[in-house]
């Protein structure tokens, strides 16, 4: 049986990875897929390892019905490039901090997360670390729409 490995990527994983993966994980489950699909989150950056996700993130994903709490912020690591088949960045920095230490074999497997949506009304995924709680709604948003059209597009691949 294939599987297939997706890193959602942000600058610390406490905000916009762990939301996208935590959306991501719940939508594979209701698909039946969750035995098929490995979804994870890591950051470019090594501020939050070992960190739960934000508590701001933590309560807009809740009252959505995705649970975050088991989540834990660690850094990509080199091994990430060649273990996921898809590292999916949320922002253009965080994609060019990606090519930056992404060896060449493995430079298709980067895209940005917004890639996927069907219809994006945004390019990049915004942080919403420095604002209200509207950010993390308007995160949550992006996230579901993009969280979507990845997952129908992983369907066709798995057939």
């Amino acid at each position: 049986m294939k599987q297939v490995k997706v890193l959602f990527v942000c600058m610390g994983n406490i905000c916009r990875s762990p939301m996208a993966e935590g959306v991501f994980r719940h939508y594979t489950a209701q698909a039946g897929l969750d035995a098929r699909v490995v979804a994870d989150s890591a950051g470019t950056h090594d501020y939050h390892i070992g960190e739960p996700p934000d508590p701001r993130a933590q309560r807009a994903a809740s009252r959505r019905g995705y649970d975050l709490s088991t989540l834990r912020g660690r850094q990509v690591s080199r091994r990430d490039f060649s273990e996921f088949d898809y590292l999916l960045a949320m922002d253009e920095v965080n994609f060019g901090e990606l090519k930056r230490l992404c060896p060449a074999e493995h430079a298709h497997k980067l895209r940005l997360l917004m890639d996927y949506a069907a219809e994006p009304a945004a390019r990049e995924v915004p942080d919403p670390y420095y604002g209200g709680p509207q950010g993390f709604e308007r995160v949550l948003d992006l996230v579901e729409q993009a969280a979507q059209g990845l997952l129908r597009h992983l369907r066709r691949e798995l057939v």
